[in-house]
């Protein structure tokens, strides 16, 4: 985030800086290109859309602030690092699945393999609430 005023800078800083970011990407663009595929995906394989949505829940949850902004921020990178976005996304949809009643929606409530998705949620959750809160 910017600070007030930060924005502000004086004629030809932005060309300064534009020059130095590119003389900086050009030293580090080797050194991102010795990581795997696998490597770089792993840690930022969760889409903008799905971190801004649980960014809106936990504030509307907990508050917000700026400080509740950047807390939250914080807790779903925590949860990316952890765990891969296929796994998120398969156990968010157990926790959805487990809110409807009904006898057809009681697998998701008693399979050992949606139970499993879930607890490694939250103890993801757990994680970034004990890192970031």
């Amino acid at each position: 985030m910017r600070a007030c005023g930060e924005g502000l800078v004086r004629p030809g800083a932005k060309r300064a800086r534009a020059l130095l970011v590119g003389a900086a990407s050009f030293l580090v663009l080797p050194l991102a290109g010795a990581m795997a595929a696998d490597d770089r995906q792993s840690l930022n394989d969760y889409p903008t859309e799905a971190r801004a949505e649980y960014v809106f829940a936990c504030m509307a949850t907990n508050g917000q602030s700026s400080d509740i902004l950047r807390k939250c921020s914080c807790s779903i990178d925590i949860i990316a690092s952890i765990l891969p976005y296929e796994k998120y996304v398969q156990a968010e949809t157990v926790l959805s699945m487990q809110l409807v009643g009904g006898e057809r929606m009681s697998v998701f409530r008693t399979a050992a393999s949606a139970n499993k998705l879930v607890a490694d949620l939250r103890r993801a959750q757990a994680e970034a609430d004990i890192r970031c809160f």
